[in-house]
């Protein structure tokens, strides 16, 4: 069986097909024309440069397209790359469905259907659940399938989903031990808080941002989602129910400069940011740790202030 990209260690050959996450042109100090690469499978990503990559290369080797690479691991600034030795678009007869090659959420996509109606029905308030239904009505499909990011935390499919659920689990048992939280509130905050992202993101293949998402951000585009669907329902916008569901939204990122268009107010929105941050936190710290042996430390993180962890016996992670 031939091995997965992360499976291949430092000075190791590669020899496999991969599908193309990201290409962009750059140029390097002489002027001269490369491809910076990101390949993916169901194991994670590995990135690589084509030094001297023609106008062939260029227009072919792009996002979404199977490609049989040939090189060589190694690592650059502690991060892991491949040097490329070899590389070329998947033929007639060879591997072709990009689905082959995409990470998945470890929970299926029907059970996290079923628990998205479960939590929907803890929430009685009758704004906020009916925003709930129009709104997932139109996402869920989306909801259930995208990427929670294009890199970073839950970046895979179904990673939305994963994301959203987990907040909303952490979230029971939060409202569970602190009863002067709003349950109900902060439950619809975490369903709703990166809805947005199935406008900002391309979707689970090769997953780009947008025009919409590079000009605008989930954050927004979600809050404009919930202002549409408010006065199809002939709610009042400025009633407490639709500002704070908005509020508690347009909260969650915790900080301007991390793109909150305000910071936490209420109670229920600094919850979410935390729960926000903690799950992400946990994501990106576990999917080092799986690609890293016991007893060592883990690659960069560039999503937590590119810290190395330690895998120690105690941890108990699924490679």
């Amino acid at each position: 069986m031939a091995k997965l990209l992360t499976e291949y260690q430092d000075n190791e050959h590669i020899d496999t097909f991969t599908l193309i996450k990201s290409a962009d042109v750059r140029l390097t100090k002489t002027g001269k024309t490369y491809l910076s690469l990101v390949f993916s499978d169901r194991s994670g990503d590995l990135p690589g440069n084509l030094w001297d990559a023609t106008e062939i290369q260029i227009n072919t080797l792009i996002p979404r397209t199977i490609v049989k690479i040939q090189g060589v691991r190694g690592a650059y600034q502690d991060k892991p790359q491949i040097q490329i030795t070899s590389i070329r678009v998947s033929e007639s007869g060879e591997p072709s469905n990009p689905a082959d090659f995409m990470t998945h959420a470890p929970i299926k996509e029907d059970v996290m259907r079923d628990e998205l109606a479960d939590i929907m029905l803890m929430i009685t308030n009758p704004v906020w659940n009916r925003l709930l239904r129009k709104l997932f009505s139109a996402a869920q499909d989306a909801f259930l399938r995208f990427p929670a990011a294009k890199m970073n935390h839950h970046a895979f499919a179904g990673g939305l989903a994963f994301h959203s659920l987990s907040i909303a689990r952490l979230a029971q048992n939060i409202a569970a031990q602190y009863p002067q939280i709003n349950k109900e509130l902060l439950l619809t905050g975490a369903l709703l808080h990166d809805l947005g992202k199935t406008i900002e993101l391309s979707g689970p293949v090769a997953t780009q941002y947008t025009v919409e998402g590079n000009l605008i951000g989930h954050i927004v585009l979600i809050d404009e989602q919930i202002v549409l669907a408010a006065n199809e329902l002939h709610f009042d916008l400025h009633s407490e129910d639709m500002v704070v569901l908005r509020h508690v939204v347009l909260a969650h990122h915790g900080l301007l400069e991390y793109g909150s268009p305000v910071r936490p107010a209420l109670l229920e929105a600094e919850v979410l940011h935390q729960l926000d941050e903690l799950d992400a936190s946990i994501q990106m710290v576990t999917s080092a740790l799986e690609k890293t042996e016991e007893n060592n430390f883990s690659e960069r993180v560039f999503g937590l202030d590119n810290r190395r962890f330690y895998r120690s016996h105690y941890n108990v992670i699924d490679k």
